[in-house]
């Protein structure tokens, strides 16, 4: 088990703590990753677009013109396709982009966005928060005082909600929990933040 240094909110060193080999350590496996972020971004597209056809456009029950002797080409609607205000051909209909992402792919996938990080060493451990009531101010301050800047991503219990409100409204932090925690969301920020009890264990990465 490898250690990395853990601070307290002031950026001053406070422990060391151990983290997993198998979550921190790994050798990035990057086509899982690229696989999983695909399919997390498939399953947020609503696919609600929708265009009408023959069945649903109104309209357009008689036959416009007879069949014969009229010189045109025979037509059995103005509602079909090639007329204006017709239906559409071959138009998009609601559906699911959802793709199956088998579980250990999903974690392998995890465990190699954190060791990625961690090899850059872009991973911070703070002991505690501390804020005995939210403070925007604080946050901004801590933030400073841990050499962390450009995109981070903060994880926090859910119980911490002083600092969940401390943090929300920062400018490039975002704020996840624990069990919310993803490939997509830390390859998407420069930085990563836990508490010493937000850290991800072997068992949870599992």
């Amino acid at each position: 088990m490898a250690k990395i240094e853990m601070k307290n909110a002031a950026g001053k060193k406070a422990a060391s703590v151990e983290v997993a080999d198998s979550v921190f350590g790994i050798t990035p496996n990057i086509p899982v990753m690229h696989q999983v972020v695909v399919a997390q971004l498939a399953h947020r597209r609503s696919g609600t677009q929708s265009t009408k056809g023959r069945a649903e456009v109104s309209g357009g029950g008689k036959k416009p013109f007879k069949q014969k002797g009229t010189g045109n080409a025979r037509q059995g609607s103005i509602r079909a396709p090639h007329f204006s205000g017709g239906a559409v051909a071959l138009g998009p209909k609601p559906r699911k982009y959802s793709q199956r992402t088998p579980k250990k792919m999903v974690q392998l996938a995890l465990r190699s966005a954190l060791s990625d990080r961690m090899s850059e060493n872009k991973v911070v451990v703070v002991e505690e928060w501390g804020f005995s009531e939210p403070s925007t101010k604080s946050a901004t301050a801590a933030l400073k005082s841990l050499g962390v800047n450009e995109r981070v991503l903060l994880v926090l219990e859910r119980k911490d909600e002083a600092a969940w409100k401390s943090f929300r409204n920062l400018k490039n932090v975002q704020v996840l929990s624990t069990g919310e925690l993803n490939a997509y969301d830390i390859l998407c920020n420069d930085w990563v933040v836990f508490t010493k009890a937000s850290l991800p264990t072997m068992e949870a990465a599992k």
